[in-house]
């Protein structure tokens, strides 16, 4: 094993629940080479996003800041140019960050592209998109590659993700979604996959880093052959819920709105409340989630094991998560909007190639990480500083055998709900858009839930792990509750906004970070 790393692959899938890997015990979900990866590196079964949906949960894996110190609190507010990230930060080492994918990252419209580089909108400043999959395009480049071979082109591109609309289902098929339109080797994630292939190979042994971001199990939840059959319906399980959606809406306002305001169209391809929901609707949704997200799988093998027979293997960092979770009909509630662990819980695995990762290999860390994590983990793992105003902390220590004693106690995420279009949320609810979000701390026992103009939901995941009892109204439960209202605030000061407030210029002096001491 080397000393060194030269390479950094790092992997954002969408949409992808904590609890879908073969290597943290999912009953059913088939993901040999996550698993692979995993026996090789190591897991962190604890791993949390900070903000749903896609564009704010990025902005946090990018600048390695909450979603209050960013900004970014919707898929269409601008980033801040005064933020640095990633990839301008391993720009400075010389690195080209080559993106295969999407940032989601509107640009501020008052900044400039750094350095005289281009300005590109919807991705995120210093990326090099050589591969780019934006929604703001219609897909251009990858719609035309299906042209080039030979595919019909839908006029809306978001159809290219649906079945042929003259599909008819063969005898004997087992009863899921009907298959994608597409051949595997021609989705999306194929062709971000062979995007990624060519560029590493023609690196060589020219030092890389791949931000290779795909786009599934993110819905239309169609799976290509084979792996639309892949699960069998029948065999999987039933999302965790109470008996009624009335048993989730009346225990809080927004929980109310949440359920009654879903887009369940995505997930069961025809209109439905969710009172008509049945366990067969709910099983074949589940069985194509598994079957994309096992696509994923295996183009993330085609990824490692071009490496592995490269001989690059061995010095390249290999970071693999997801934006942010899917609740999938956990709580009666489906996507990825909420405040739910199944919105947040995302999977999380590293692979350092280095000796002193060696005595590591195969462990699974209990302890609460974050995806605010990732930025000072790859920044340190190339031998670079961390600026000075991420709120994420290195995960080296653990990554070589050294968790650090003051590691936090607990994860935190935020979900801005307001809708300043269409004023959805302001209306049903009779609130500015301002108190439209929420902030949740969890640790091993209890989850608290701050709305800025609502009651609280507190939950005691010890005795209820679904969370499905609201206890913030129980006196019972009120010094607890009071008290994880002080734990968040307390949290809360000690990351209000570091990136200003830790810098330092003496008089006549240049502008530096502060030392935190």
């Amino acid at each position: 094993m080397p000393d060194t790393i030269r390479n950094v692959l790092f992997i954002i899938a969408d949409q992808w629940r904590g609890d879908t890997l073969g290597a943290v015990g999912h009953p059913a979900v088939k993901t040999p080479h996550l698993d692979a990866l995993a026996e090789d590196g190591v897991l962190f079964a604890n791993h949390y996003s900070q903000a749903s949906p896609c564009g704010p949960s990025r902005a946090s894996i990018l600048t390695g800041r909450y979603m209050h110190n960013h900004r970014q609190v919707g898929n269409g507010t601008p980033l801040d140019a005064r933020f640095t990230n990633l990839a301008l930060e391993v720009g400075k080492a010389g690195y080209e960050a080559a993106l295969f994918g999407y940032t989601d990252t509107p640009l501020d419209p008052g900044g400039t592209a750094a350095d005289g580089a281009e300005r590109r909108d919807w991705i995120c400043p210093g990326f090099t998109p050589v591969a780019p999959f934006l929604f703001s395009n219609g897909f251009a480049e990858w719609m035309a590659d299906l042209e080039a071979k030979g595919y019909s082109l839908p006029d809306r591109p978001i159809d290219m993700f649906r079945p042929a609309s003259d599909y008819a289902a063969p005898a004997g098929r087992i009863d899921t979604f009907p298959p994608s339109r597409l051949k595997a080797e021609d989705t999306d994630t194929a062709f971000l996959t062979e995007a990624a292939l060519r560029y590493m190979a023609e690196n060589g042994a020219r030092p890389w880093f791949v931000h290779y971001c795909c786009l599934r199990p993110h819905p239309p939840l169609y799976a290509p052959e084979p792996y639309d059959t892949m699960y069998d319906p029948a065999t999987l399980p039933l999302p965790d819920r109470p008996a009624s959606p009335d048993d989730v809406r009346t225990q809080h306002p927004w929980l109310a709105w949440s359920i009654d305001g879903q887009r369940l169209r995505e997930y069961f391809h025809r209109p439905l409340v969710p009172e008509e929901i049945r366990p067969a609707d709910d099983r074949r949704m589940r069985a194509a989630y598994y079957g994309n997200c096992s696509q994923v799988d295996a183009n993330i093998g085609r990824l490692v094991a071009h490496l592995k027979d490269s001989g690059a293997y061995d010095d390249t960092l290999i970071v693999f998560c997801s934006d942010h979770g899917d609740q999938l009909g956990d709580n009666w509630i489906y996507g990825r909007r909420g405040c739910f662990g199944g919105h947040f819980h995302v999977p999380c695995i590293i692979r350092d190639p280095r000796r002193a990762a060696d005595a590591s290999r195969g462990e699974t860390i209990s302890a609460f990480t974050e995806c605010v994590d990732l930025m000072p983990t790859i920044l340190e793992a190339l031998g670079l500083e961390t600026p000075a105003g991420c709120d994420g902390r290195s995960l080296i220590p653990f990554l070589h055998g050294s968790p650090p004693a003051d590691w936090r106690d607990a994860a935190h995420w935020a979900f801005d709900f307001r809708d300043p279009v269409g004023r959805t949320a302001e209306t049903a609810l009779g609130l500015d858009s301002a108190d439209c979000h929420l902030t949740a701390v969890r640790d091993t026992h209890y989850q608290y839930v701050h709305f800025a103009a609502l009651p609280p939901l507190f939950f005691d995941l010890r005795a209820d792990p679904t969370a499905s009892r609201n206890l913030a109204d129980d006196p019972a439960y009120a010094p607890l509750v009071l008290r994880y209202a002080q734990k968040m605030l307390t949290w809360r000061f000690r990351h209000e906004d570091p990136g200003l407030t830790m810098l330092h210029q003496p008089y006549g002096g240049p502008l530096q970070p502060a030392s935190t001491g």
